[in-house]
């Protein structure tokens, strides 16, 4: 315990000298190790380091969806015209347009008496009337197909002297006369006209005022009438529709 004390006296000096900054003449033994000091604070933040080297190029991602249509771009200019193609095959022949047709033909009868003026003379013997444009209950022609027709009469005068017109729609597109002069054998007359027709016309021969009605029939001389289609006007005809 002596021996403790001393040691701690001698380095109670020790510290003293040191404080006083006065030498020693002689250097002691090291002292024991101090206690550990309390920790300080924390120190201010050091600066970025420098950037390092660029890394290795990763693997290719998944494909990802597809996003939104963008907006169209301006119309571009039209490109050249590109060559003609390859001619096609011929196609199958196609039906045959058949043109309109109207045309008859009639004769009056050997037993007719004298027509009635101012009427549709009747020529009641059909001798052509395919189309069936022509009535000889009525004796007149009505027009289907609209176009140029020709119509003709031939008329047989005996006994008396004989005017009739050819009419359209109740007014005369032409007129023909023949004197009768009590000749002991007939005589003849023959008119005709192109007349223009539409759907709905009708035409007919009709006899004049008073005793102008010599038509004439018998088993060697005939009176006839007849009309038939010259050309259609095919851009108003049915048959063309």
């Amino acid at each position: 315990m002596k021996q403790l004390l001393v040691l701690l006296g001698m380095i109670a000096g020790a510290l003293q000298i040191e404080d006083n900054k006065i030498p020693s003449l002689c250097s002691g033994q090291p002292g024991l190790p101090g206690t550990p000091g309390v920790h300080g604070s924390q120190g201010l933040p050091g600066r970025d380091g420098r950037d390092g080297r660029d890394g290795a190029a990763g693997g290719q991602g998944d494909k990802g969806e597809m996003g939104p249509p963008g907006v169209p771009g301006p119309r571009g200019d039209m490109g050249n015209s590109g060559m003609n193609g390859l001619p096609g095959e011929k196609g199958a022949p196609g039906e045959c347009a058949v043109a309109p047709r109207s045309a008859f033909s009639a004769k009056l009868s050997e037993a007719r008496s004298p027509p009635a003026a101012d009427q549709p003379v009747r020529f009641d013997e059909v001798l052509l009337n395919e189309q069936g444009h022509y009535d000889p209950a009525t004796g007149k022609f009505t027009c289907e197909v609209p176009g140029l027709y020709y119509f003709a009469v031939h008329a047989t005068v005996y006994r008396t002297s004989l005017q009739f017109d050819l009419v359209k729609n109740g007014r005369s597109v032409a007129s023909f006369f023949q004197f009768y002069g009590n000749w002991p054998k007939p005589t003849s007359l023959s008119g005709g006209s192109l007349v223009r027709l539409e759907p709905e016309d009708e035409v007919w021969v009709q006899v004049g005022v008073g005793d102008y009605i010599g038509f004439y029939s018998s088993v060697k001389t005939d009176s006839t009438f007849t009309g038939f289609l010259i050309y259609s006007y095919w851009q108003n005809s049915a048959v063309f529709a």
